[in-house]
């Protein structure tokens, strides 16, 4: 039975947090925290805290075995947009977009 955890308006491109969640997917949860923690992306750290609410949201609602746990999907999808501008010269001026993401993990125990 799967358990799944979603961190949503993550204030980082859904490009970036997708780098991060490939690593993870098809491992078992603790070698992908281990994975996570050497991660040099700022990203690693909202991953890894989404994936440790997927594993307590598991062991509480499930009581599976923390052991046999893996990361079945890791999904990063596009949020909403900020849009701002920065003055340029000749009064002109250039877009800059903020842009946010919702991160889901799902966890599932593997058979054995």
């Amino acid at each position: 039975m799967e358990s799944v955890a979603k961190t949503r308006f993550v204030r980082s491109s859904p490009q970036k947090l997708r780098l991060v969640c490939d690593l993870i997917v098809g491992k078992k949860v603790d070698l992908a925290l281990s994975v996570l923690e050497f991660t040099p992306k700022r990203s690693a750290k909202v991953v890894s805290k989404t994936l440790l609410s997927a594993v307590a949201n598991a062991r509480d609602q499930q009581n599976v075995d923390e052991d046999r746990l893996y990361v079945k999907r890791a999904t990063a999808d596009t949020g909403p947009t900020s849009k701002r501008s920065l003055a340029r010269a000749h009064m002109h001026s250039t877009p800059i977009l903020k842009r946010s993401s919702h991160l889901t993990v799902v966890v599932d125990e593997r058979a054995s």
